[in-house]
């Protein structure tokens, strides 16, 4: 079932910052996650758990190094696997019409990520406002701030 109330999900670019070299980036990425994580649960779901293997490597270390932090994986529900491949096939007809031409590619785990905030959530965590505001209407998104 689905725990929304003020469940945060975080997107694997802000992962990426909390865990990678830019101290910048690391400093904005973790005081937002400290924020959030005052409100209640921080989430990732299957797809940013793969996106952070793939892009940081040692899947096993860098989930316990995220737990430790507080956070916790949540799985992706059906409702919400279904709704990302309404809003990529949305994508698609709008790219194909030359509506969202101007618009960078998106794949499946976009709309995955997106999807799961939406419906199992309260909000997400990204750095990627303007996609997910435009394919998730009512979706809350934070924005990590540089500090």
């Amino acid at each position: 079932m689905t725990p929304a109330g003020n469940t945060i999900a975080i997107d694997t670019s802000v992962l990426i910052d909390l865990l990678g070299e830019d101290a910048g980036m690391a400093d904005a990425a973790e005081q937002c996650v400290r924020d959030a994580l005052a409100q209640g649960p921080v989430v990732l779901c299957d797809v940013v758990v793969s996106e952070i293997t793939a892009g940081l490597g040692h899947g096993t270390d860098i989930m316990d190094v995220v737990e430790e932090m507080g956070m916790r994986y949540l799985p992706v529900e059906r409702r919400s696997a279904i709704r990302a491949g309404e809003m990529q096939r949305r994508f698609n007809q709008r790219r194909a019409a030359g509506q969202g031409s101007q618009i960078s590619p998106r794949t499946g785990p976009d709309f995955i990520v997106g999807a799961h905030a939406l419906l199992q959530c309260a909000g997400l965590i990204t750095r990627d406002a303007g996609f997910f505001r435009d394919y998730f209407k009512g979706l809350k998104i934070i924005v990590p701030k540089a500090l």
